[in-house]
């Protein structure tokens, strides 16, 4: 079943990859990670959730532990399309370029469009999965992790861990 995870994680990749981006510019960083990277993960949300004191990082961190891979994508350095359009909530792209700083989990204000070109690539993974019926669900509390870990390098993460089980690990809430 290992192998075959394998395979459904790089078609994820390749989903994610291949999505549409604004202006076709493409700011996506994809990582795979399975096997003790896994372990690493888990661990370091559910410190994490204990450090902040924020909830559901142990029973996410669970289901990365217990899961058979875990597609990273990520926004590294993405510019802003010059709209001027407001949508991040400021007057313009330049006024939201000179505000960017890390907050507590990721560094912001971002393009919303930029934002909107990590959605699509997420949407595109995840539906990418279900077409081979592999288990799976987005998860922000693995984008977290991941920063601090440096499993990956953006301004924001996310992660979409796979499992392939008799009933969905990711439901059990």
């Amino acid at each position: 079943m290992e192998q075959y995870m394998q395979n459904i994680a790089g078609m994820m990749a390749v989903a994610a990859r291949t999505a549409p981006k604004a202006k076709g510019e493409d700011f996506t960083e994809i990582k795979i990670l399975s096997g003790g990277d896994l372990s690493r993960l888990a661990d370091e949300m559910i410190d994490y959730g204990k450090e902040s004191g924020k909830t559901n990082f142990d029973r996410d961190g669970e289901n990365v532990r217990n899961s058979d891979a875990v597609i990273l994508l990520s926004l590294k350095g993405p510019s802003h399309l010059g709209l001027n359009c407001g949508a991040c909530g400021f007057d313009t792209c330049a006024e939201m370029s000179k505000q960017l700083k890390m907050g507590p989990e990721f560094k912001g204000p971002l393009c919303s469009w930029r934002m909107v070109d990590l959605g699509v690539a997420l949407g595109s993974a995840v539906k990418t999965a279900s077409l081979f019926n592999a288990d799976n669900r987005i998860m922000y509390r693995i984008g977290v992790a991941a920063l601090r870990l440096k499993m990956i390098e953006g301004e924001v993460a996310i992660g979409v861990p796979i499992s392939a089980t008799g009933k969905s690990i990711y439901f059990d809430r």
